[in-house]
């Protein structure tokens, strides 16, 4: 069956692509096994279920995308200039992936969620735990934008819970009409939502 390291990697990313392709109810060990090239057996013995699996996908690519958002959001840059960066990021990436396989994938957190959080808890609670650190991350920015007066909002937690659901949302519309289109209302809609003052704009932009 080759390495073991090859065939874990093989399933983690067959489930990945399948997942994002066509969702985790309509899949089957047998089919990830097959698009992975590795016998039935080598699955279990890496995951015992097929939940197993899902669980190493979500944190698979929560690792990776957690250190990209870390990247943008930490970096030597304006708050509102890393927050912008991180909307950019998050549209080319969308645009990347339709042009290799012709649609819109959406957010696999986000999709997910939509289709499991009332059918398995412990996936259920992997997904939160994900959101809850995103909002944390975007919470620190949205904090040291205001101490520098350029938004005005109170609860800077909500407002950062605000600006991932409406990421998220407009993701989630991508992927419905097929078109990376929508996202790019994100950044004038996060203005209004942090009551950002206009005249930094321009700042921001450049």
């Amino acid at each position: 069956m080759g390495r073991t390291s090859d065939a874990r990697e093989k399933i983690l990313t067959a489930a990945h692509s399948l997942i994002e392709l066509r969702g985790y109810s309509a899949l089957g060990v047998a089919e990830i096994c097959k698009a992975a090239g590795v016998p039935k057996g080598s699955f279990y013995y890496f995951f015992e279920s097929k939940e197993a699996l899902a669980l190493a996908v979500l944190d698979e690519h929560w690792e990776a995308q957690r250190s990209d958002w870390a990247r943008v959001l930490e970096e030597d840059a304006q708050p509102l200039s890393r927050l912008r960066r991180l909307f950019e990021e998050t549209e080319a990436g969308l645009r990347a992936g339709q042009q290799s396989c012709g649609t819109v994938s959406g957010c696999i957190f986000g999709n997910l969620t939509l289709e499991l959080s009332n059918q398995t808890e412990p996936i259920r609670e992997r997904l939160q735990q994900i959101f809850d650190t995103q909002v944390e991350m975007v919470d620190k920015v949205i904090a040291e934008a205001r101490e520098r007066g350029e938004v005005a909002v109170g609860d800077t937690r909500e407002a950062a819970r605000s600006v991932v659901a409406q990421l998220e949302g407009q993701v989630l519309f991508a992927k419905l009409y097929n078109n990376t289109q929508h996202l790019e209302a994100l950044w004038d809609n996060c203005l209004s939502l942090l009551s950002a003052r206009r005249t930094d704009t321009a700042a921001v932009s450049s």
